[in-house]
């Protein structure tokens, strides 16, 4: 006779996803601390100073300035990019950047105390950084900073850049002249990058002029 043994229950369907322990929600989106946000820039505010080359628009970011614009300038600031318009008066930045500028334009100032800022692509930054090592009085050609750079080639991209510069005067785009040592690509206009090279002649220069 033969003796029937206990049937065992059937073991459940196999499933490898089942085996494995449930994934948090939380873990499937990035976390938090491992994307670092774009900090916020400080809200704009501009204004109106005038100085001995006509007015000039101040473009302002927190406690650095990002525009200086002349009238009629080739490539003024985007539309909705200037923020709300203030009194330059009672403003420490604009007050500071207009009594620097009148110091400039007499012939008592070489150089600028007021903080920059700017936002250009990794290109632009690089040759507004050389504009910046151009010293009072000097000039420097378009070839030059493309040597500088590292590419003879660059000469045009440098001159589109230096076109581009957002803060006339105190980033000093002014002092790049042609390989002939012509004026060229000033975007607030030759006549005003013609008297900034002569507000900062040297002395024996501009008198030499008399005679």
């Amino acid at each position: 006779m033969t003796t029937q043994q206990p049937s065992r229950p059937m073991d459940p369907p196999t499933d490898a996803s089942a085996a494995l322990p449930a994934t948090p929600p939380e873990a499937l989106t990035p976390s938090r601390a491992a994307v670092k946000p774009t900090p916020a820039r400080p809200p704009r505010r501009h204004t109106t100073l005038t100085t001995d080359l006509g007015d000039l628009m101040a473009v302002a970011e927190g406690d650095a300035l990002a525009g200086l614009y002349f009238p009629g300038h080739w490539h003024p600031p985007a539309v909705g990019t200037i923020g709300s318009a203030v009194s330059a008066s009672g403003d420490r930045l604009f007050e500071t950047t207009r009594d620097e500028l009148a110091e400039y334009f007499d012939g008592e100032r070489t150089t600028f105390s007021v903080p920059t800022v700017t936002h250009g692509d990794a290109f632009s930054e690089r040759v507004w950084d050389l504009l910046m090592t151009i010293p009072y009085g000097t000039t420097t050609t378009y070839g030059t900073i493309a040597r500088e750079l590292g590419n003879a080639g660059l000469a045009q991209r440098v001159g589109q850049a230096v076109g581009h510069n957002p803060v006339s005067i105190l980033i000093p785009c002014h002092r790049v002249v042609g390989a002939d040592g012509s004026l060229t690509g000033f975007a607030g206009g030759l006549e005003r990058k013609a008297r900034l090279l002569e507000i900062e002649e040297p002395r024996e220069v501009s008198e030499s002029r008399l005679f």
